[in-house]
């Protein structure tokens, strides 16, 4: 079997090799030539170029921030560049409205693409393009039979028939996906496209992306996960700042090369050098239960401690974090702030208790994003910068130039709406929101989910920095070096229990995963 799984790999390797080898041969499927964008105070892109060729996979990699997103709205019609030029098989061409990139075969699955919750899942598939009958009717019947086909090519056992809001955020993902590729298109965009995948899931991914190549599809893959990358990427291409610094092919590099031309400087640790200076007990969580997602929770956690919870998906990491902080009500179980009794029953009350969570899914939980940066910096401490009930525009622009500055936030200004911001920087917004209000206690769910190392690294540093100052930090990881180089102690939890708990020194990738998995040490 050994031998197999070599041949097979060294066969995959050397079919790779040759695709790259042969790309002079190769006409792109589409280009970006010169392509400039402009905002009022903000140059997005200047002077960029990108080629994507048929039967290739090419990354874009670069910081949050460098103009990924941007180049992905230009594509798909969402934008439209201040200057240069797009072709689509040497042809030139223009995408004024999303719709005219779609008809020009150009499709995308977003990271966080929006759905339509009180729709079919076959509605969401097709809306904007469904399946009419000879009366110009939707054809019911054809729409929910190809539904199903396209969701069993991505081996997605969904009902076509159920409501969108039936579902998990996992198969909700596989929706999207089997919506993107319901246009026959030539070029398929993948941002950000394992987010909210398991592992099963992010395999089937891979093989879709297969299907997708042996079809001749061009594809652009934005990830900021380089085992994904360099798993499945036959080129890559470099933005950093708005301008494109390198491109090549993926078997020319190595990571830590890659990771230097992104940031602009040699990457020799991700993770800050800590000397933790653990102190006083500041939480203790006592049989703390719920109806359906956890029980028996017991910890204590320490002022200058970051405490690392670690789990697969469904382990009810997530869900206890928010019955802590007062979004769900707990069956029974106690909570100790600083030894005392704490009552909470709702996220204000948790607040006022000096408890704050940094939800995992920012667009929906974390951020307002039509309203400014500042205005969602002071939403939680509009209390403390008003006086007798008129808000001070002053202190608010204050807070949020303090916390944000820290944060190294990079914005055209601070009136900048949220939306409008890289995932990292969002992210940063969130962190600062909160911090913002003084707490005791917070609570960072998957703190670097789709961000890039560049940012990972400063929230990593600013971490540090707040464990340092005697915060006491949580943090919900799925990232298993995240948990080794940040965390001084980390609980292990499966199916909504507790199964292990490891300090710092006694913690290893195989002792992590056996724990979550279940799998007892081998004798």
């Amino acid at each position: 079997m050994q031998a197999s799984s070599k041949t097979s790999l060294a066969s995959e390797q050397n079919q790779k090799s040759q695709l790259s080898n042969n790309n002079n041969n190769l006409t792109p499927v589409m280009s970006m030539k010169g392509i400039t964008k402009t905002f009022p105070g903000v140059t997005a892109l200047s002077e960029i170029s990108l080629d994507l060729y048929p039967r290739q996979v090419t990354a874009l990699v670069g910081e949050n921030g460098a103009g990924k997103s941007t180049v992905v709205k230009i594509l798909t019609g969402i934008y439209q560049p201040t200057a240069g030029s797009l072709s689509i098989h040497g042809q030139d061409i223009k995408f004024p409205t999303p719709h005219d990139a779609s008809e020009a075969g150009v499709t995308a699955i977003h990271q966080e693409t929006v759905l339509f919750d009180d729709l079919s899942v076959a509605e969401n598939i097709f809306i904007g393009h469904a399946p009419k009958t000879s009366r110009g009717l939707i054809d019911w019947k054809t729409m929910n039979a190809e539904a199903e086909k396209l969701l069993q090519t991505i081996g997605a056992n969904i009902d076509p028939n159920l409501k969108l809001k039936d579902l998990g955020i996992a198969n909700k993902h596989m929706v999207a996906i089997s919506r993107a590729l319901s246009i026959d298109a030539s070029v398929v965009i993948m941002d950000e496209p394992t987010a909210a995948l398991s592992h099963k899931e992010i395999e089937e991914l891979y093989d879709l992306v297969d299907k997708l190549k042996a079809d001749g599809k061009a594809i652009l893959f934005i990830s900021h996960k380089f085992d994904e990358i360099f798993r499945i990427a036959d080129r890559y291409t470099v933005f950093r700042d708005g301008e494109m610094v390198d491109e090549g092919h993926l078997k020319d590099i190595t990571e830590n090369d890659l990771v230097e031309k992104m940031v602009g400087r040699s990457v020799d640790q991700i993770f800050p050098t800590r000397e933790p200076s653990i102190g006083a007990e500041i939480l203790s969580v006592v049989n703390y239960c719920h109806p359906t997602e956890f029980s028996n929770i017991n910890f204590k956690l320490h002022k200058g401690e970051i405490l690392g919870f670690y789990g697969l998906v469904g382990a009810g990491r997530s869900e206890f974090m928010q019955s802590l902080f007062g979004i769900t009500k707990p069956a029974s179980g106690e909570v100790f702030i600083e030894g005392n009794p704490a009552t909470i029953r709702n996220p204000a009350q948790a607040i006022e208790k000096g408890i704050v969570y940094v939800s995992e899914d920012r667009g929906k939980q974390g951020v307002v994003t039509t309203l400014p940066i500042f205005q969602n910096v002071s939403l939680p401490s509009l209390q403390h910068i008003s006086k007798r009930g008129f808000l001070q525009i002053a202190e608010e622009f204050s807070l949020a130039r303090e916390f944000t500055r820290r944060l190294d936030l990079r914005a055209a200004s601070l009136d900048q709406h949220v939306g409008d911001l890289s995932g990292g920087n969002q992210q940063k917004v969130v962190i600062a929101k909160w911090l913002a209000t003084q707490p005791l206690v917070i609570i960072l769910d998957e703190p670097t989910k789709g961000i890039d190392i560049g940012s990972k690294t400063v929230v990593h540093e600013f971490m540090a920095e707040l464990a340092a100052g005697g915060l006491a930090v949580i943090m919900v990881s799925s990232e298993i070096p995240e948990i080794l180089g940040m965390t001084d102690r980390t609980i292990v939890m499966r199916e909504g229990l507790i199964v292990n708990e490891f300090g710092r020194d006694e913690m290893s990738p195989e002792k992590l995963v056996r724990a979550a998995a279940g799998i007892k040490e081998s004798t």
